[in-house]
């Protein structure tokens, strides 16, 4: 994904406190990812490495260099500097550069914007907004749903029930993220968040009724934008040859934009209450969470008692008091 100089000036231009030191130069220029880089060695002369494809931030430092050098000193290094390829400058806490600077920014067609932050919180607020841009995105054909704060990402194939399930959790009170189509961004290491295609918003389809939108029908409190997925929970077909784990002790992961997260499986059948197992998967999780494992301990628990009976049935074994 690209977002070009114009759109970020745009779009974020209060927000980052932008003001255009050359008018509509550099515009369409794209930013091809969320890194910042300060130019200082590269003003100083030493470009071998210099990362010219991020956003380029002059603070007060490289700006008071700027005006320490010589015409010719500053002439030879704007010269070096413009050479390459820069999608963007950005000049913090209301600097100017000097005028020979703004001369090869017009040359080369290379946008310079001025704001009033400081470095330090300019490029927080930059990179957190780029990093939401450039973020790798997929979609995926379920629902997810906050269920006690955790967001569970129902799968399986069409028509098992996905849509009823969080329609019947929803109405016991837990909200409703997106459903039919789920749009996961990677928010961080280890971290997917999910939320709803702008498009289908907070609405569901049931079938035999049809769309029903489910912020009118129980209320803002059913809803959210966005929620961390941190269990799939997957529906399938019973199927009587097939065995299903009974103990819970293996845990079952699946990967989603390289993120790992554990997955039940649950066979679907009739009379079968998914809205109350997944109330238990949820709270199953959160207990992992904090540190418990009940199948776990129960078959510590159960193998402490064999080994007790064990040593016991042995002490009494010739015992025929």
């Amino acid at each position: 994904m690209t977002i070009t100089v114009g759109k970020l000036l745009t779009e974020r231009r209060e927000f980052f406190e932008l003001f255009p030191l050359l008018t509509n130069v550099g515009y369409d220029k794209p930013l091809t990812n969320s890194l910042m880089h300060r130019p200082g060695l590269a003003l100083a002369g030493y470009t071998e490495r210099f990362a010219n494809n991020r956003t380029q931030v002059l603070g007060q430092t490289e700006v008071a260099f700027l005006m320490s050098l010589t015409d010719e000193q500053l002439e030879e290094r704007l010269q070096k500097l413009f050479s390459y390829e820069i999608p963007l400058f950005i000049v913090t806490k209301g600097m100017v550069p000097p005028a020979k600077f703004l001369e090869h920014a017009t040359k080369t067609q290379t946008a310079v914007f001025q704001t009033n932050l400081s470095t330090t919180e300019l490029i927080t607020r930059l990179t957190i907004y780029l990093d939401n841009i450039f973020a790798p995105q997929t979609t995926i054909h379920g629902s997810l749903v906050d269920v006690y704060g955790v967001g569970l990402l129902y799968t399986g194939k069409s028509g098992i029930g996905k849509s009823e399930c969080t329609l019947d959790l929803v109405e016991r009170g837990h909200r409703l993220v997106a459903d039919d189509v789920v749009k996961i961004t990677k928010k961080a290491t280890g971290v997917i968040v999910g939320s709803a295609v702008e498009k289908l918003g907070h609405h569901m389809e049931v079938r035999g009724i049809g769309i029903i939108d489910i912020e009118k029908l129980f209320g803002i409190r059913s809803i959210r934008l966005q929620k961390r997925i941190e269990v799939e929970v997957r529906l399938e077909v019973w199927d009587e040859s097939k065995e299903y784990d009974r103990l819970g002790i293996d845990e079952h992961r699946t990967a989603i934009l390289g993120v790992e997260i554990p997955v039940v499986v649950i066979p679907v059948s009739p009379g079968k209450n998914i809205t109350v197992i997944s109330e238990v998967i949820s709270m199953n999780h959160m207990l992992k969470v904090y540190g418990e494992n009940t199948a776990q301990r129960f078959i510590q628990r159960l193998s402490e008692e064999i080994a007790r009976r064990k040593t016991t049935f042995t002490y009494l074994e010739a015992d025929t008091e």
